[in-house]
């Protein structure tokens, strides 16, 4: 990302020496912020109408708001529970099918006045969700949730990262960012992409800059390549997400997998359903993973 120039904005980093918590560490780059500050977890997958919320934020004269979404099976997070006007009442940790009160769970986006982050210890690890939220509600701070339908993905697992990726091939997150290069019918390849004639691209795909797909492979359905890829002569690539650099060599069989930057597949290795592969990893010809 730069310092956010190529994306008409400015970006600044700030490093922790050591480990602060999800509250510590905010608290240790507040002092590039003035006024609201906006809190958003790196690991979740969202279309969430940022500027709604925060126009709830503020209509509600709120000092900490939190994105809250609805989910199937309650008992595997934490709960959030409201009061008919929306203020937060109780949290609940992983309860038990029969102390589920509530579907509505912390989505890990906030917004937070100032003053609340600036009131989090410093020189110290500090939980927002173990220790701030909970003083929130204890010194009766207006505190509110605002609850949205919109998509929201935990991509915090490969098996997760992986469906997320296929989300996004799918239409089923709203977003104004596509790739680069021509399309048709689901099918997204970067302008300097070289795909052979005798090759098939199946919808929904995505082919990155640079890549190649050689003659007698194929690729997709539910496939992403990054930039420089090279599917060899009769590969086959189908629901797996390849990062940049990635070498399938002829005959190989991808499928369902992860396979990380430069990492180099032999000739007719096979690699099925939740394989997930480090960058530069190489694996053998004729290797089944």
């Amino acid at each position: 990302m730069g310092d956010g120039a190529a994306h008409g904005v400015r970006l600044r980093y700030v490093v922790e020496t050591e480990p602060l918590g999800t509250a510590g560490g905010v608290r240790n780059a507040v002092d590039l912020v003035r006024g609201l500050v906006v809190v958003l977890n790196g690991d979740i997958l969202t279309d969430v109408d940022l500027s709604a919320m925060l126009r709830f934020h503020a209509e509600r004269a709120s000092r900490a708001t939190l994105y809250l979404t609805r989910v199937s099976d309650p008992t595997q997070y934490g709960l959030v529970e409201l009061d008919p006007g929306g203020a937060i009442r109780a949290f609940i940790e992983k309860p038990p099918p029969d102390r589920v009160t509530t579907d509505t769970v912390n989505a890990g986006l906030y917004a937070l006045d100032r003053s609340v982050v600036a009131a989090i210890p410093t020189g110290r690890a500090v939980s927002i969700e173990r220790e701030t939220f909970p003083e929130l509600l204890r010194d009766g701070v207006p505190f509110f949730g605002w609850v949205s339908d919109g998509y929201w993905l935990d991509i915090g697992s490969p098996a997760k990262y992986r469906q997320g990726q296929l989300d996004l091939l799918a239409g089923k997150v709203a977003t104004e960012v596509t790739p680069p290069g021509t399309g048709a019918e689901g099918r997204r390849v970067a302008p300097d992409a070289w795909i052979a004639p005798g090759s098939a691209l199946t919808a929904p795909c995505v082919i990155g800059a640079g890549s190649r797909v050689e003659a007698g492979s194929r690729v997709g359905p539910r496939a992403v390549l990054g930039a420089r890829c090279v599917v060899g002569a009769g590969a086959r690539v189908e629901g797996a997400v390849l990062w940049d650099g990635v070498n399938v060599g002829p005959g190989a069989v991808l499928r369902d997998c992860i396979i990380g930057t430069n990492a180099r597949i032999g000739r007719n290795a096979h690699l099925g359903p939740g394989a997930v592969l480090a960058d530069g990893a190489v694996v053998a010809e004729d290797a089944r993973l």
